[in-house]
């Protein structure tokens, strides 16, 4: 692995599919350092903005496979320059296109950093990471669910999944959230969801489903052949429990609770429907 510090930093207002893909880019260049910028009050932005908390970003960013560390900075550090500290001097600063300046790149010529931009052409499509070879030797966990907008609480809940063994998430797919939640679902499509999904340090992988109805996941669970199916108190579905006593599979059923300090959050208060 290349052993460079690369910082990005930025408010962080929403983490979507772009921002995780800008995340993966400025992994390629070395070991990632996100500044997160915390001094704007939060009162005085848009509210279609304001989604998540600083606790909850600095939470979602720090579970992010492509991410090593975390710092949140306060506004007095300046938009235009990176904190220059002894334990751990910044390589290279890496922004997207839009952030791009003339003030920034005076910062870096001036302190010898390397200044990189990471292009729109750069962050298309979603890629997939490969499925795990050899096996861990742990238990193979299952956890279904449509993942629609992102938030602090899907995280959680792999983290708490994770536990109890190597995690594998399937992604609802387009056509069968449409069967079961109607039109106008999902909100984004299902590469974009499954992408989001996999970037979560906790997922060993992430898959969409090929299934129909509640158990759309079955083709899935007869490939990776679990060892847990384990939903969230929102997940649990009678078809689901019959499944599991049928096929003799173990079934639990998480409590939905946050992360300490956090929030509780659902997709349907978030995207609004």
């Amino acid at each position: 692995m290349n052993d460079q510090n690369v910082y990005v930093a930025g408010d962080f207002f929403t983490i979507h599919s772009q921002t995780i893909r800008f995340l993966e880019e400025a992994a390629k260049l070395g070991r990632v350092h996100v500044l997160l910028w915390a001094g704007e009050p939060e009162a005085a932005l848009p509210d279609e903005l304001v989604k998540l908390t600083v606790s909850e970003r600095h939470y979602i960013l720090e579970n992010n496979r492509y991410v090593s560390t975390v710092t949140i900075e306060g506004s007095d550090t300046g938009r235009s320059r990176l904190p220059l500290r002894n334990e751990m001097r910044p390589d290279i600063w890496a922004v997207e296109e839009k952030d791009d300046s003339a003030s920034r790149r005076a910062f870096c010529e001036t302190h010898g950093i390397e200044y990189r931009v990471i292009e729109p052409r750069d962050l298309k499509g979603f890629p997939q990471i490969p499925a795990p070879q050899p096996p861990s030797g742990r238990r193979k966990v299952l956890v279904t669910g449509c993942f629609d907008w992102f938030h602090s609480g899907h995280v959680r809940f792999f983290e708490e999944a994770s536990a109890y063994g190597d995690l594998y998430v399937v992604v609802g797919s387009d056509s069968n959230l449409r069967l079961l939640k109607g039109e106008g679902h999902p909100l984004f499509p299902q590469e974009e969801r499954r992408y989001v999904v996999q970037s979560v340090r906790f997922v060993t992988q992430a898959l969409i489903s090929t299934g129909t109805g509640w158990m759309d996941a079955e083709p899935e669970i007869q490939r990776i052949q679990p060892d847990i199916y384990l939903v969230n108190e929102d997940g649990d579905q009678p078809d689901k429990r019959d499944f599991c006593v049928q096929h003799g599979l173990e079934y639990m059923v998480l409590k939905r609770e946050p992360k300490s300090g956090l929030p509780p959050r659902r997709s349907t208060d978030l995207r609004g429907f």
